[in-house]
């Protein structure tokens, strides 16, 4: 009976110092890492005019960031798995961000497009190895969650990133001599730098080597963790091939890419479509201004983010949890476009904003349910550059049909029409993965009612 007691208690201990400990730093590194690959869109309000920038050569810097990024993150993260977290996430966020800042004296389109695919290689292996970092700290019943509240960083970058992004460039323009979307790229590429440094001496490779874990903690969470990685005889493990051959890793990287559509949409054209009220509404907001109302509907998506990633782990149920929201944002985006004020077509914009931030956190935990270990490593990898080669195809396509129709109905009716093909595959997923509630997610349950 004590040992059965005890389980809860040391459970519910390790979990919650474990998340103290990791979810904030990691969380704020994610801050730092979407704001330097979406800055661009705030950045293009004024540096398009200073470099020649048309609305597709715009698409195409934006874009050729995850060319780089997609040839480089499977080797990447199995990198990760082999040196070790910390070694790996330093020398990511190092690399990126002296590359970040260099964007700051980019003297015409063809320097930009080699820092923005420079960039891509310097970053890749960052989030898909930070989500098999977690997967070697917390139990599976508690993985959506904290997901949740690790991903909370990317709509918190963007609700805070758009405003202090255009602040820097309206009132910064001409420090040290420079434009205020130049001043813009050297700031914010420094936070990655010194990130790095401390990385390097915060982060613990493995629940073993933690010294901030007593001993009955770390013995607890590796034989928990163990446990669960060699439950299950349908789990890919140790085996790199069989993880990036698998059916189920390329319907995974299919629906992320869908997901992913919609955020990079959002992301890299927002700021334009804001600006473009002025020509079809009569209105005339400051870039800051601008910023602000950027910052609305990922304010509002990160909210529902933490709300919908706890409904899910406390029903236990995960494929409709990516299905709902996915299918909201879908019909969503393209309703925006038939909007007859800023407001109305904003609350359309934000909704499909909570659709695309509430699905995040549940698709991650599905990887989880068939991959460990080096199996894990490359899948992971697999699932995120499949869904990132929208973050190529987004801004690009987005950018083209506006140069060819003069307005970016078109390339939201895309959008649409891509995140609904995603809904699609995730409920044709729903056979052939095995998120539904398990005797770890009831466990997570009992704990979570001593907190």
């Amino acid at each position: 009976m004590s040992s059965v007691l005890q389980k809860p208690e040391i459970e519910a201990r390790v979990v919650r110092k474990v998340a103290r400990r990791l979810i904030p730093f990691l969380g704020l590194a994610y801050f730092v890492n979407y704001l330097d690959r979406t800055n661009i869109g705030l950045a293009k309000l004024t540096m398009s005019e200073e470099l020649g920038l048309t609305e597709t050569m715009f698409g195409l810097a934006s874009g050729l960031f995850f060319i780089g990024y997609l040839l480089f993150e499977v080797p990447s993260n199995l990198a990760l798995h082999r040196f070790g977290a910390r070694r790996w996430i330093a020398r990511i966020m190092l690399t990126w961000g002296i590359i970040a800042a260099a964007m700051a004296f980019v003297p015409n389109a063809g320097s930009l497009y080699t820092l923005r695919m420079l960039l891509g290689i310097a970053e890749a292996g960052f989030f898909p190895g930070v989500l098999l970092y977690l997967t070697l700290w917390f139990p599976r019943a508690y993985r959506v969650r904290l997901m949740g509240l690790f991903l909370l960083a990317l709509p918190v970058s963007s609700a805070l990133g758009a405003p202090l992004s255009s602040a820097i460039i309206q009132y910064w323009d001409g420090l040290f001599g420079l434009s205020g979307w130049r001043v813009m790229f050297l700031i914010e590429g420094i936070p990655a730098v010194v990130l790095a440094v401390v990385t390097w001496f915060y982060l613990t490779d493995r629940p073993s080597q933690a010294t901030w874990l007593d001993e009955d903690e770390k013995v607890w969470l590796t034989r928990e963790l163990e446990s669960e990685a060699t439950e299950s005889g349908s789990h890919i493990s140790g085996s790199v091939r069989r993880a990036v051959t698998d059916s189920r890793v390329w319907m995974l990287g299919l629906v992320y890419f869908g997901i992913t559509y919609g955020l990079y949409s959002l992301s890299f054209f927002l700021p334009s479509i804001v600006a473009g009220f002025k020509k079809t509404f009569d209105t005339d907001f400051s870039l800051f201004t601008t910023g602000l109302i950027v910052a609305v509907p990922f304010a509002v998506g990160a909210v529902a983010m933490v709300l919908w990633s706890r409904h899910s782990d406390r029903t236990g149920e995960r494929i409709w949890h990516v299905a709902i929201p996915t299918l909201i944002g879908a019909v969503s985006i393209p309703i925006a476009l038939y909007m007859q004020s800023p407001l109305t077509t904003m609350i359309a914009v934000t909704v499909n904003a909570v659709g695309v931030f509430c699905a995040l956190p549940v698709f991650w935990y599905l990887p989880s349910t068939f991959l460990t270990g080096a199996g894990a490593a490359a899948g992971i990898a697999v699932v995120n550059s499949v869904g990132n080669m929208s973050g190529f195809g987004a801004p690009y396509v987005t950018g083209w049909l506006f140069d060819a129709t003069g307005n970016s109905r078109a390339g939201l009716w895309v959008v649409g029409a891509v995140m609904l093909v995603a809904v699609v595959l995730v409920l044709v997923l729903r056979s052939r993965v095995s998120p539904t509630r398990s005797a770890e997610d009831v466990g997570g349950e009992v704990v979570a009612a001593h907190h």
